[in-house]
């Protein structure tokens, strides 16, 4: 009894195998008929190329691109996911955008960092990416016209903005046109894998702040090391075998790493904005920031007070207000405002209008998109 069942295993249910020999037959139709639309759509993409060329548009278009996907999850019935409509079309608008113009997109690097991260969530696997060594340098290329695009860190849930980035925003004439959300969990990374080996722990400052009560725990009496980013304390715990550095799991495949512990993070809710630089303006999306940066006379009594006045009678909401001590200047600041709406509509364009009449300086650094986090752990 129990050979003829291993018999019928082996050569499989006769019946069963025709359903799916067909049930394939009709999914393999069907890709055949998706490449052809591919193509189609590639063709449609080359001819938006020429026009824009001839008028000299920018290629990238957050605006356009998001309202796509927006506009396929409404439309769509299922069972496809609407969670996996989103990255799908990412990575074809990614493939034909280059069909356009090649754009470039530097990024602080070196690979495997968080910033190249998400630099590939937002444009794709076939966007052709440039590594540069900080923060700053990401503002200098795209000012001198070396990449269009930049990706920078501007801001994350738990230890908040990211100085470098305010202050390269004020001195570096570069217009911001794209947000991007990403979920940040981190992974304690070495050459074994396993935790006692571990003598150092390496990282940048802000993940080692951010898995701070983590290390606390489980590696009291072990030295931590700051370096310039994730992917360079990867690049030290790949020739160290006693170092383990906290990075991404980016890094780990990058650097030939394995993981000693996934989700070192202290908050499951660990998240990091990050801003592009650089393109044009996007037009209104419905669903829209304005970053703006004021200066106010140091000797105006209540001056803070007035210049948010008129924000607040225009009934624009306000989502953040940082500030930045000015180079030069002790004991004065740099307002960075992020405000609800884009610099188009009325109410935005005369709150912002009454700030800059009652602000020492003022310079609207963009209006864009509002980035949407993606469900699921950062990495993965």
């Amino acid at each position: 009894m129990v050979q003829a069942k291993k018999t019928q295993a082996a050569t499989g249910n006769p019946e069963r195998d025709a359903d799916l020999d067909a049930l394939r037959g009709e999914i393999d139709a069907v890709d055949r008929l998706l490449l052809d639309a591919l193509n189609r759509r590639a063709r449609l993409v080359e001819s938006v190329g020429h026009l824009k060329r001839d008028s000299d548009t920018s290629v990238y278009e957050p605006t356009r691109e998001r309202r796509i996907v927006e506009r396929l999850q409404r439309e769509n019935e299922g069972p496809f996911p609407d969670a996996g409509l989103g990255p799908v079309f990412r990575e074809i608008i990614s493939a034909t955008r280059s069909l356009e113009e090649p754009v470039q997109i530097a990024y602080m690097g070196p690979e495997g960092t968080f910033s190249h991260q998400a630099a590939r969530h937002q444009f794709g696997e076939q966007a052709q990416l440039a590594s540069v060594p900080t923060i700053t340098d990401v503002f200098a290329a795209v000012e001198a016209g070396k990449v269009e695009l930049g990706v920078v860190p501007v801001e994350n849930t738990t230890e908040g903005v990211v100085t470098q980035t305010l202050d390269a925003l004020a001195h570096f004439d570069v217009p911001v046109c794209a947000e991007i959300l990403l979920p940040i969990s981190h992974d304690l990374l070495s050459l074994s894998g396993r935790l006692e080996d571990v003598r150092l722990v390496a990282s940048h400052p802000q993940p080692l702040a951010q898995c701070r009560r983590w290390i606390e725990c489980h590696l009291p009496r072990v030295e931590r090391i700051e370096t310039a980013s994730t992917a360079a304390a990867a690049q030290r715990a790949a020739v160290e075998p006693e170092t383990a550095a906290i990075g991404s799991p980016m890094a780990a495949e990058v650097y030939g790493l394995k993981t000693i512990e996934s989700a070192v993070e202290d908050r499951r809710d660990n998240s990091t904005r990050f801003l592009v630089l650089g393109g044009q303006q996007p037009p209104p999306s419905g669903n829209d920031l304005t970053s703006a940066v004021f200066t106010i006379r140091r000797d105006q009594p209540g001056g803070l007070f007035h210049l948010l006045e008129p924000i607040a009678e225009g009934g624009v909401n306000l989502t953040s207000i940082q500030l930045r001590p000015i180079h030069g200047k002790p004991w004065e600041y740099l307002f960075f405002l992020d405000l609800e709406g884009h610099r188009s509509e009325e109410r935005v364009a005369n709150a912002l209008e009454g700030a800059s009449r009652l602000a020492y300086s003022s310079r609207i650094l963009g209006s864009f998109p509002r980035a949407v986090l993606d469900v699921g752990r950062g990495g993965r």
